[in-house]
């Protein structure tokens, strides 16, 4: 057992700033009820304030340091507390600012909808438990805001109420129990093995047994379930379509992460990436990778509904983090991580985008869609963005990512996992760029334009005639913002995010 390296701070702040969520929760609740506007700017205002507080713990971490902070509120067998190193001030960061995005886009999409109180207390919980899961300094810590996290993120997708959206809440909400059970059985058995559960050590479990390949495939399952990999994925496709779409940009850009996040301490902290490399039950994880890349690129071509195909799409890029993680290799675990920020910026544009079109255009249908970017511009310049993004076309960050991965993939004398990626990249363009050519291209559906007393540049929402034009600025703003980010960091002097990757990777891949 090896103890991290670097300079530890002890600092109360990473868990102030986890708890902020909690207590704002109830305030938003409570204000929206008094004045919805009033309760928007607050939550708005606030996300933002820890969006900076987190930012603030950069001078610590930047040269490697660790920030902790340790709180006695819970001793089973002891307490839970908080620490920050880069790796989980990056994904933070990267959480919080999705986050202030998402909100600032719910106040365009939400107009029309109802329960706002319930929506914005419980979008606070959801990042909650999101930011206490990648502060925790333990897997206890872990555990537990991770049910709080699956609890919240149950309402939200549940929050439409309609059949469609409870049955789809309710088979999120048993398998994240699943889930949770899992995870519990694993940190059970690595205490009983190790004696101890910190993310401050490397290397807790060092010995072969039939418990120490029981605990690793609890965890495998469990956090399997909630990053959304084969054949544990069957959730996601349901909950995306179901939930508002501000809430499916941070099921697929955050939240699923968190599953990821756990993989990562998991193999690099718990077992350690020589120990796997010796036992190889990294290759168990490597199959499901592969498994999950094509299941979830061949399920997106046959979707018409747009947030199907972006969910389906979700599977198959998780799939890439996880092969990234699992090949065990320092430039694949770049690929891995940088994946993980460069996916939240692709995906969570997307699914607000497909927010925008459901409230602007007032479909939801790919097949509907043609002309939609004559009416929209701006949004579908900003899908396009997105799609050559994902496709992995340079100078856009799904290159950078994919191209780490592949020499990763290389590194380790693996070369079938170059054709993998380029055979995805392939489907990823012919399940976006037909929407994107049909959008400038094509002709609106015959039936909009012959429909009575209705202008061919209307169309119905949630029982409204709606104009095909370009979202509310509320909704508009975060979708720009996010589709430059596909291509601006690459294109400056120094990709700082790619380097902060770099730096977080160099942490955990510790030579023992």
């Amino acid at each position: 057992m090896f103890e991290f390296p670097g300079e530890k701070v002890y600092s109360s702040l990473p868990a102030i700033i986890m708890f902020i969520p909690f207590i704002a929760a109830i305030v938003a609740f409570y204000l929206v009820r008094v004045n919805r506007k009033l309760g928007e700017v607050f939550t708005v205002l606030t996300i933002a304030a820890l969006f900076g507080a987190i930012f603030s713990m950069y001078g610590v971490v930047k040269e490697g340091g660790v920030m902790f902070g340790r709180f006695y509120f819970l001793s089973i067998p002891y307490s839970i507390y908080f620490r920050v190193d880069m790796l989980s001030f990056f994904l933070g960061l990267l959480a919080a600012f999705l986050w202030l995005l998402a909100a600032i886009h719910s106040i365009g999409y939400m107009a029309h909808e109802h329960a706002h109180d319930r929506y914005y207390a419980f979008l606070f919980l959801a990042l909650g438990g999101c930011l206490g899961c990648i502060f925790a300094g333990d897997l206890l810590g872990l555990f537990v805001f991770f049910e709080i996290m699956a609890v919240s993120a149950y309402v939200l997708v549940a929050h439409e109420e309609h059949r469609y959206a409870m049955f789809a809440g309710a088979k999120y909400l048993f398998m994240s129990v699943g889930a949770g059970l899992s995870i519990f059985f694993s940190l059970v058995t690595t205490y009983y093995l190790a004696g101890n559960l910190s993310f401050n050590y490397f290397g807790l479990i060092t010995e072969n047994s039939p418990l120490a390949f029981g605990a690793f495939i609890g965890f495998l399952l469990g956090f399997g379930i909630k990053a959304g990999i084969f054949p544990v994925h069957i959730w996601l496709p349901d909950a995306h379509p179901a939930a508002p779409s501000p809430v499916s940009a941070l099921l697929s850009g955050v939240m699923i992460k968190v599953g990821a996040y756990g993989l990562i301490r998991v193999f690099y902290q718990v077992y350690g990436f020589s120990f796997l490399r010796e036992v190889g039950w990294n290759n168990i994880a490597l199959v499901l990778a592969t498994i999950t890349i094509l299941i979830g690129s061949a399920l997106a071509l046959m979707q018409d509904d747009i947030k199907r195909r972006l969910a389906y799409s979700s599977v198959a890029q998780i799939g890439y983090v996880v092969l990234g993680i699992s090949m065990l290799s320092e430039l694949a675990f770049t690929g891995a991580v940088y994946h993980i920020f460069t996916h939240a910026f692709m995906k969570g544009c997307l699914f607000l985008i497909a927010g925008a079109l459901i409230v602007s255009a007032g479909e939801r249908r790919i097949s509907r869609l043609g002309g939609v970017g004559r009416k929209m511009p701006l949004t579908m310049i900003a899908f396009t963005l997105c799609s050559l993004s994902m496709v992995g076309i340079p100078p856009f960050n799904g290159f950078v990512s994919k191209w780490q991965l592949c020499l990763g993939a290389l590194e380790i004398g693996q070369p079938f996992f170059v054709v993998l990626l380029i055979v995805s990249s392939l489907l990823n363009a012919a399940y976006y760029f037909p929407i994107v050519v049909a959008a400038f291209f094509a002709h609106a559906p015959q039936e909009a334009e012959e429909a009575d007393d209705v202008d061919s540049s209307h169309a119905v929402y949630g029982g409204m005639r709606v104009k095909w034009q370009e979202a509310p600025l509320y909704m508009l703003v975060p979708i720009i913002i996010l589709a430059i980010g596909c291509v601006a960091f690459v294109l400056m002097p120094q990709n700082w995010p790619l380097e902060m990757v770099k730096v977080a990777v160099s942490e955990l891949f510790i030579k023992f």
